[in-house]
């Protein structure tokens, strides 16, 4: 049995536009191509559609898609393993879901008490989004990712923890600064974008091109995005408008 492009559009919720395009990169090429010259599907293409889907939906990219449905590792098996990162993936957004409730009621008591934003437990903040993670999700940026990789490997866990603590006190402070309505290029967000290009700018030159791209990545990266979040809604696009303010005003 065999599905037509369209009807495989509909049960998977893939365009039919997205079909044809991994048909063309060959990451997904249809089981026939009819007289009409429509794209017929059968179960074993199904299949892989689902695979793709599944590690699309774990972040990962098409070119490394492509590269693990060139294994041709047993479908079985395969499932398996998505089966285990999936499972893995649930308890990490679990736990960060526990994260962001904790956040919330820490930021409704704030305003319940009409006391600035504050948050009792920063360390607790990102629970469920690991500091690896961050890492891969650099790859947009691999000689600053290598970088940190190779200053990370020579930390001890309590120097990596000061780190963590304080990359998380400096989000909280712009945080406070968003909620209290200053614009992402007020004199005080600016000295603290200025404050984290430093610290950025000590394990290698970042360009203010780059030094945007990574802004920007505040909001396009899902983990780094979600982080923000966590702390504050609106906080990603925040930290990307005061990045592309400072770099404009200051880098350029």
């Amino acid at each position: 049995m065999d599905w037509p492009i369209s009807e495989v559009a509909r049960m998977s919720g893939v365009t039919a536009r997205t079909l044809r395009h991994y048909d063309e990169t060959g990451l997904l090429p249809p089981a026939r191509i009819g007289a009409n010259g429509h794209r017929y599907y059968e179960e074993h293409q199904l299949l892989l559609l689902q695979q793709i889907l599944v590690l699309r939906a774990l972040g990962v990219g098409l070119p490394e898609i492509g590269r693990i449905l060139s294994e041709e590792v047993d479908e079985v098996d395969a499932l398996r393993g998505h089966h285990r990162r999936l499972l893995a993936e649930r308890d990490r957004l679990d736990g960060l879901a526990g994260t962001v409730s904790r956040t919330i009621a820490e930021l409704e008591q704030s305003r319940k008490d009409g006391n600035p934003m504050t948050i009792n437990r920063p360390e607790n903040l990102f629970e469920g989004v690991q500091p690896s993670q961050y890492a891969e999700d650099m790859r947009d940026f691999p000689e600053l990712a290598e970088e940190v990789g190779r200053r990370a490997a020579t930390m001890s866990q309590a120097d990596a923890d000061a780190g963590h603590r304080e990359r998380t006190a400096q989000m909280i402070r712009l945080a406070e600064l968003m909620t209290a309505g200053h614009t992402a290029d007020a004199e005080p967000v600016q000295a603290e974008i200025e404050a984290q290009y430093r610290a950025l700018i000590e394990l290698r030159a970042v360009s203010a091109e780059e030094y945007r791209a990574i802004g920007r990545s505040c909001v396009d990266n899902d983990a780094w995005r979600t982080a923000y979040e966590a702390i504050a809604p609106g906080l990603a696009a925040y930290q990307r408008d005061a990045i592309e303010a400072y770099a404009i005003t200051r880098l350029n």
